[in-house]
């Protein structure tokens, strides 16, 4: 069965409007960019407040990494149920039931007096993430001229590099300031303000185009999208069975807390801001010699920390090297899934948050099983192991110079 996306309008006269000013529709877009970075902060804001939330409920540290378990996979769960489901559902009514759902779930964290509500929390969070991701990652279209589409895109997607760097060390810093439960509640402010912006700046958006389960099948066949699969789920399974875990090797293996790891944790965030404009810059000629440059960059820092990072001075230089490949990983990744199904770009959204959140996952629960049975440094190198191979595999595939039309992920000039 041939992959195709069904097309259908649902406005009376049959037709998205275009009329609003280009400063309501850029507003929209950096709606659902704030939109897209409150939910990826909120995922992974726990990883520098592991040990704190741990001890405030007396539960270990692979325990407490359920926090970052729980919400990828109803993530994954959720970003084809709900493209299926609420398919024929306004997507402006859909982003704002996601975003207050997020907003409910960051509160009741903050207030939660025992874990398994902060568990249930994750899981309102693990359905935001499916949901909302996999309904605004497409909009740009329907928000903006087309000629601005793919600059809109771009703005979108920045939420996901940027989120993923800076809400780690913003978490831990005012967790430090003022206790993780007020991270969480500055997360919940945060979030009924995004709620305010889409609100005020989305226009209606009848569904125009339905992404039905033949069309999600058809991509899995497709030769690009199986390899996108296998290169993500290395990588991300690497990145996040380590730096889940990155705060008890900074304070078991270096030896340093509180401020300090602030600090360091803020230096790798900007180091990743860095890695996503230079990935950016390149994933659009080179999207395979970025992903695996990403994946060997990953592979080199986590197999040294063990070792160089029981000093101050050379955990820092790892941090560095690690939040520069890092930053590149998410837009290498969705710009893989892309190339592979240009025809489905809905379609390619979903299959890119599926497999992305899925392997989140399974990492953070892979890495709190060797942490409760090891050590920190015994995780750095397990990821380091896996994080080579998606650098191999990605090399291999850069080696058999595959060409043709069967290969739409060809780079420029290596043909």
């Amino acid at each position: 069965m041939p992959t195709t996306t069904t097309t259908t309008t649902a406005s009376a006269d049959g037709q998205v409007s275009r009329t609003r000013s280009p400063l309501m529709g850029w507003s929209a877009v950096v709606s659902v960019m704030l939109g897209i970075f409150a939910i990826v902060t909120t995922e992974i804001l726990p990883i520098g407040l592991l040990t704190s939330i741990g001890s405030s409920f007396g539960v270990s540290d692979g325990t407490a990494g359920l926090m970052m378990t729980m919400p990828g996979f109803l993530a994954a769960i959720a970003a084809p149920a709900v493209t299926v489901v609420t398919a024929r559902f306004d997507r402006r009514l859909m982003l704002c039931v996601f975003v207050l759902l997020l907003a409910v779930a960051n509160f009741l964290a903050a207030v939660a007096p025992v874990y398994w509500l902060v568990l249930i929390s994750r899981i309102m969070v693990g359905i935001t993430i499916g949901g909302f991701w996999s309904i605004g990652a497409g909009l740009a279209e329907r928000l903006v001229p087309p000629a601005s589409v793919g600059r809109a895109t771009a703005v979108i997607f920045s939420a996901v590099p940027l989120g993923s760097v800076l809400g780690v060390p913003m978490g831990t810093l005012i967790g430090d300031l003022a206790g993780w439960r007020t991270a969480f509640t500055v997360m919940g402010v945060l979030t009924a303000g995004v709620l305010v912006m889409l609100l005020l700046c989305v226009p209606p958006l009848p569904p125009v185009r339905v992404t039905r389960l033949r069309v999600l099948g058809g991509l899995l066949r497709n030769t690009g999208t199986r390899f996108a699969f296998l290169l993500t789920f290395l990588v991300v399974l690497a990145h996040f069975g380590t730096y889940t875990y990155v705060t008890p090797f900074l304070e078991q293996v270096t030896h340093i807390s509180g401020a300090l790891i602030t600090t360091f944790l803020l230096v790798y965030g900007a180091a990743g801001v860095l890695g996503n404009f230079l990935g950016g810059a390149w994933v659009g000629r080179r999207p395979r010699t970025v992903f695996g440059l990403a994946g060997g960059l990953i592979a080199a820092a986590t197999l040294l920390l063990p070792v160089g990072g029981r000093s101050q001075s050379g955990v820092l230089i790892l941090l560095i090297v690690w939040g520069i490949a890092y930053g590149a990983v998410p837009i290498a990744s969705q710009t893989w899934f892309s190339k592979a199904a240009p025809h489905a770009p809905e379609a390619a959204s979903v299959l890119f948050t599926a497999s992305f959140q899925a392997t989140i996952s399974l990492g953070a629960l892979a890495g709190g099983v060797v942490l409760d049975r090891t050590s920190p440094s015994a995780v750095m190198l397990l990821g380091g192991g896996t994080a080579a191979l998606m650098a191999l595999a990605a090399g291999a595939r850069i080696a058999a110079r595959l060409t043709g039309p069967a290969s739409p992920l060809e780079e420029t000039g290596h043909r």
